[in-house]
């Protein structure tokens, strides 16, 4: 689906440079001997230091151990090659299919606590829309924060993409009826819907989703097409607990994981896709409009191992 989207490993290699640069360093130590029961223990610290989370260090482990037993001579380099192999193994396992687009409007509903980059995605993801030839119009549904609203109307402007903006204290569900009744009249593709940053442990504002979801559905019954989860990388561990809370209350179809060139966190989009069987549609980074790309799971394995140039 939107095969119109480029990952191109050098700006996902540039972008996981940190998290490349923490396990390039410290690979090499432990790789520079025979594997024993003291290498492999280092292995795992620095395994867990980068947010692969429990299960994925315990898979990496076991398979790293096999890999020594039976080939007990080779390289560094192998060993990279081989945790390379382990990770793509993880990112592209089978999971659920995205929806495809059969009609129009097609609706995206972007979900995500504040800070995760939630508004800042949507123009970048409107961006790559428009630039495919994408009749796109966006929707202000951040009712409760001014700013929100402002930014993305500015983002809006800035691109030449339409907007249907909304009042503060807007009911958001109202903006999402308005947004598909004007992304009918006008013969729009895509219509992407902001919405308010909720924090997981609140209950009673995640239920809001439910009636934005809902209003959706009286326009088009498999509105809205596509929910976007957008997660702060730099959260580690704490980005599976997230997820979970949302799938709660929305049926997220797919995963935004953004700052994942802040720090060396790369690796927890490893433990997203072992846990949450959840497909990481793009990755974010960097402030320009264009510091986004579509993942793919060769490109992250590959980028998350290289080793550092001399």
């Amino acid at each position: 689906m939107f095969k119109f989207l480029k990952s191109g490993f050098s700006k996902v290699s540039k972008a996981l440079s940190k998290t490349a640069s923490f396990f390039s360093s410290r690979l090499a130590n432990v790789f520079s001997k025979p594997l024993d029961e003291d290498s492999l223990e280092m292995l795992e610290e620095i395994l867990y230091e980068a947010d692969l989370g429990s299960s994925v260090v315990e898979h990496f482990i076991e398979e790293v151990s096999s890999f020594a037993k039976l080939n007990p001579s080779v390289s560094k380099d192998d060993y990279l090659k081989e945790l390379e192999k382990i990770a793509f193994g993880i990112l592209s396992k089978e999971i659920p299919a995205r929806p495809e687009m059969t009609t129009t409007p097609h609706v995206i509903l972007m979900v995500g606590v504040n800070g995760s980059g939630k508004t800042t995605s949507i123009a970048k993801l409107g961006k790559i829309y428009k630039e495919a030839g994408k009749k796109v119009l966006f929707a202000c549904g951040d009712t409760f924060r001014a700013a929100a609203t402002e930014q993305l109307e500015m983002h809006a402007n800035m691109l030449g993409i339409d907007v249907v903006l909304a009042k503060h204290g807007q009911d958001p569900s109202s903006v999402m009826y308005d947004a598909m009744e004007k992304g009918k009249a006008g013969n729009y593709d895509i219509i992407i819907c902001d919405t308010a940053g909720r924090l997981e442990s609140r209950s009673e504002l995640l239920e809001e989703l439910k009636k934005i979801d809902q209003v959706a559905k009286k326009q088009d019954k498999q509105a809205p097409h596509e929910i976007y989860l957008t997660i702060d990388a730099n959260l580690g561990q704490t980005c599976l607990e997230q997820v979970k809370k949302f799938r709660e209350f929305v049926p997220i179809t797919g995963l935004i994981l953004t700052k994942i060139d802040s720090q060396a966190k790369g690796g927890v989009a490893l433990s997203i896709y072992k846990n949450e069987n959840l497909p990481i549609v793009y990755v974010g980074f960097g402030e320009t409009l264009d510091d986004f790309s579509s993942f793919d799971a060769l490109s992250y394995s590959k980028a998350l191992f290289k080793e550092e140039a001399p």
